[in-house]
């Protein structure tokens, strides 16, 4: 491993690569520690304490939520636009055309970008009516100029993280927008670990072995389950030219264990959390019937075993969906067909 990554750092042009990637990443960390103005931060740190929803949230952010930071969106805005784009052709058969040509891709991909705007506006909204509702103390009093301004910046800053996630994919080192949420998941990592050392205790060393096993062996199986494939071999008819045989050869067709990624689970907490963030609102309205009906949302929520039940079925759901969009057999078939080449003990 190490000398694969000496030889990684000694190519010029890859290790300019992977300093900008980096240096990207630390652009994106300093903006999840800016505030926005007029924040009380010790009421807010208390409000995500005792709220699991929130914390969730703020999890996929990178920790700019908890900071209410020019950046306390993160790129969910984007995800969800581009999931929404990946979903339509399912309904809308011009996209599904557009999507064969280069330019076709190429307007998607804009029309990806500005339906961002629009979406992270609202969430932005919506999150601060939500602190608004549930601690006022944190924004204390917020005018209609106030809220036009947050909101302007909080959108701003999704479109900038957007804009370096691009940055980042181009450079060929991996998905931007999986690195930043990446660099948000593990940028906890650094204040978990001062806290498990300054609480240490001796009876703790075997839980904390175990844990470290735990999450390695689980590093291991994400792994294999993500590189895993099984190959169908694939035969090409031979073909007669001028006296000489061509073609013939055998190929494999990979099919992915995990072609669907992360992005159904992504999808499935967006859903879970959705009617919980419903419930803050309806549970500070002035109708009794809107209250008890926040009330029972929460409560309906809030056990682990509805939780639990609700959020695998969403996952198996949107795998299925986003498989069934991303692997598409007919043209797969097609694709086959067109070149000759065959499955063997299938017809074509």
């Amino acid at each position: 491993m190490f000398e694969k990554l000496a030889q990684i750092w000694k190519a010029k042009d890859l290790r300019n690569k992977i300093i900008f990637v980096l240096l990207m990443l630390v652009v994106f960390r300093v903006g999840a520690n800016i505030p926005m103005p007029g924040v009380n931060p010790e009421a807010l740190k208390e409000l995500f304490a005792s709220n699991q929803i929130l914390g969730m949230m703020n999890l996929f952010s990178g920790g700019g939520m908890q900071n209410f930071s020019v950046v306390m969106m993160g790129v969910a805005p984007y995800i969800t636009s581009a999931i929404i784009f990946e979903l339509l052709p399912m309904v809308i058969p011009q996209l599904e055309e557009m999507k064969k040509e280069e330019q076709g891709r190429q307007k998607i991909t804009m029309w990806t970008r500005w339906l961002t705007v629009p979406l992270a506006a609202m969430q932005a909204f919506g999150m601060i009516t939500l602190l608004r509702n549930q601690a006022p103390a944190v924004l204390g009093e917020v005018s209609a100029f106030d809220l036009f301004s947050m909101i302007l910046v909080i959108t701003a800053g999704t479109i900038f993280l957007m804009w370096i996630g691009e940055l980042i994919t181009e450079k060929n080192i991996g998905n931007g927008i999986s690195l930043l949420i990446f660099a948000g998941i593990v940028s906890r990592l650094p204040q978990a670990v001062q806290q498990t050392i300054v609480s240490y205790d001796p009876s703790q060393f075997f839980t904390l072995i175990s844990f470290a096993v735990i999450a390695l062996l689980t590093i291991v199986g994400v792994v294999i389950i993500n590189e895993g494939q099984r190959k169908i071999p694939v035969h090409h008819a031979r073909q007669v030219r001028s006296g000489s045989n061509l073609g013939g050869g055998g190929a494999f067709l990979p099919l992915r264990v995990n072609m669907a990624g992360v992005i159904p689970i992504i999808f499935a907490i967006a859903v879970v959390t959705f009617p919980g963030m419903i419930a803050q609102f309806l549970v500070q309205a002035d109708s009794a019937w809107l209250v008890s009906a926040g009330n029972w949302i929460k409560e309906i929520f809030q056990n682990q075993l509805v939780y639990g039940v609700l959020y695998f079925l969403l996952v198996f759901a949107f795998t299925y969906f986003y498989t069934e969009v991303t692997f598409d057999s007919q043209k797969i078939a097609e694709n086959l067909q067109k070149q000759g080449a065959f499955i063997p003990g299938i017809r074509p």
